[in-house]
């Protein structure tokens, strides 16, 4: 070989290896393309199944929601046949006998405080009537329902809500069906004979006067060291001694209350 064929040979070696790193780069980024594709398959594919679970979900709540709203627009006001059930948490307001083919409809709807209800009208949990009007529902008679406050006046028959008792009686009030008195319960109260007694009371003492002639009884959180009426409820966490008062309560006997 010529000194000008080794010069050239050795001028090409080189290039010639610029030439295989260039071919190894292509055959990297080949790899990396590839690789990169895959990995975006893998990412397109992740985001594709996120985008069909919340489009499942979506479809899902929109589905909840609208059997919600068919479900509120099926319970609202509205006339119902005679002796179709009222939903709980309504009342009926009103009377037509001439609907369902002349059997007779019940105008049903939620309850309020102030609304009249018909004669045989359900009485809502924490309601009270009030007052009665004989006119109304289209001559079936109605009665004024109400939340009790401290001094409300709810006429005999009317339903005691939880934590109050009564304390007076009119004879001439609730278009003279007569009324009593409800208040909340609290700790040296005199209540009607048939009052209900609130959790953790007890009775000590009566009268036979008060509650316009129907008598009372005297109501106080129990505590140790009280002498308590015969057939006073005892609450948990007290007991009745062998000590008897034959001339407490007014006549009635009482018994001392101490802690278990």
């Amino acid at each position: 070989m010529s000194i000008g064929e080794r010069q050239s040979s050795r001028r090409g070696l080189p290039w010639q290896a610029r030439s295989g790193e260039a071919a190894g780069a292509f055959r990297r980024a080949g790899r990396i393309r590839t690789g990169t594709a895959v990995a975006r398959g893998r990412i397109a594919a992740v985001i594709g199944a996120v985008v069909l679970i919340a489009t499942a979900m979506i479809t899902g709540t929109a589905g909840t929601a609208a059997a919600a709203e068919r479900g509120a627009r099926a319970a609202t006001s509205g006339w119902a046949c005679s002796g179709t059930p009222v939903p709980a948490g309504y009342v009926i307001t009103d009377y037509n006998r001439s609907l369902c083919n002349g059997q007779g409809a019940w105008y049903q709807q939620p309850v309020y405080d102030g609304v009249w209800a018909c004669t045989g009208s359900p009485i809502v949990p924490g309601y009270v009537i009030t007052d009665h009007n004989r006119n109304l529902c289209n001559g079936q008679g109605a009665w004024y329902h109400a939340q009790p406050r401290n001094g409300t006046w709810a006429c005999s028959g009317s339903p005691i809500v939880p934590g109050y008792v009564i304390t007076d009686h009119n004879r001439n009030l609730c278009n003279d069906r007569g009324a009593w008195y409800h208040a909340p319960a609290r700790d040296g109260i005199w209540a009607c004979s048939g009052s209900p007694i609130v959790p953790g009371y007890v009775i000590t003492d009566h009268n036979r006067n008060l509650c316009n002639g129907q008598g009372v009884w005297y109501h106080q959180l129990a505590r140790e060291g009280l002498w308590t009426c015969s057939g006073s409820p005892i609450p948990s966490g007290f007991r009745t001694t062998n000590d008897n008062n034959r001339n407490g309560c007014n006549g009635q006997g009482s018994w001392y209350l101490v802690r278990t």
